[in-house]
């Protein structure tokens, strides 16, 4: 049976962000890049794929947001909690057994629909959650001068997409573990227990291999969890400062 997909686009954010309110905005996602807010080129591209049946958007919308939707749902003020907010909201008698959920941010308006085709044509369908990651040299080599974290991993160095593909039947069964793994992410000591000393020490000194880390992640959330090496840079390309609005505003063709 063909895979069928549906989309949670996660446009709320931090009523505070001094990044959204400098350009006038309630949050991030609704900054205008080429006279249309970001979110509408990450829509776009959603809609133009092909692939994508129905979205819900988790954030403040505009009409023209409203115009590319199937549902809104309200941000609930946490990036997992609008995560479930989004699936759950999908789910309530609108998926079929066989679908699975393209989750994505709504920050990364460089993404086209020939690149969701490809990441979503390309997931291992065997697989409960599927995160797409790019590589240094390809970021580099597509937008020379950004600025990304990268973790450096014996296959090289990798910056993590900003979508990520789940069956949504396993939502339940990794979300209080993942929610434990993000608490524990600026507690060095509670993070390497739950990693586990050897994994965290690996991949430290970049002895980690990305098959070595998918099985760990699968352990530790309980779930098939697969890395998936895309070769599309906007996938891993968020905009979340003002030299990046530019970036974003030149591959489009919008700079002033």
């Amino acid at each position: 049976m063909e895979t069928r997909w549906s989309a949670v686009v996660l446009g709320g954010g931090d009523p505070g962000d001094p990044f959204a309110a400098a350009h006038s905005v309630k949050v991030k996602p609704l900054i205008p890049v080429g006279g249309q807010p970001m979110a509408v080129h990450v829509l776009r591209a959603l809609r133009s794929s092909g692939r994508v049946e129905l979205i819900a958007y988790v954030g403040p919308t505009t009409p023209e947001i409203d115009a590319m939707i199937d549902m809104r749902v309200t941000d609930v003020g946490t990036l997992l909690g609008n995560l479930e907010a989004g699936v759950e909201a999908l789910t309530h008698g609108v998926l079929n057994p066989s679908e699975r959920v393209l989750i994505a941010t709504a920050d990364i308006p460089m993404l086209t629909a020939a690149q969701v085709r490809d990441v979503l044509d390309s997931a291992p369908p065997d697989a409960g959650l599927v995160y797409p990651v790019v590589r240094r040299e390809v970021c580099e080599a597509a937008y020379p001068g950004v600025k990304r974290t990268y973790a450096r991993l014996k296959d090289g160095s990798f910056t993590g997409g900003n979508l990520f593909l789940l069956d949504p039947a396993l939502l339940g069964q990794f979300l209080p573990r993942l929610r434990a793994v993000l608490a524990a992410r600026k507690a060095p000591l509670r993070l390497a227990a739950l990693i586990g000393p050897g994994i965290l020490l690996r991949l430290v000194t970049g002895r980690l291999t990305v098959e070595a880390l998918e099985a760990k992640v699968s352990a530790l959330l309980s779930v098939p969890a697969r890395a998936l090496i895309t070769p599309h840079a906007a996938v891993g390309t968020d905009v979340d400062k003002d030299e990046d609005l530019v970036l974003a505003a030149v591959h489009l063709g919008s700079a002033p």
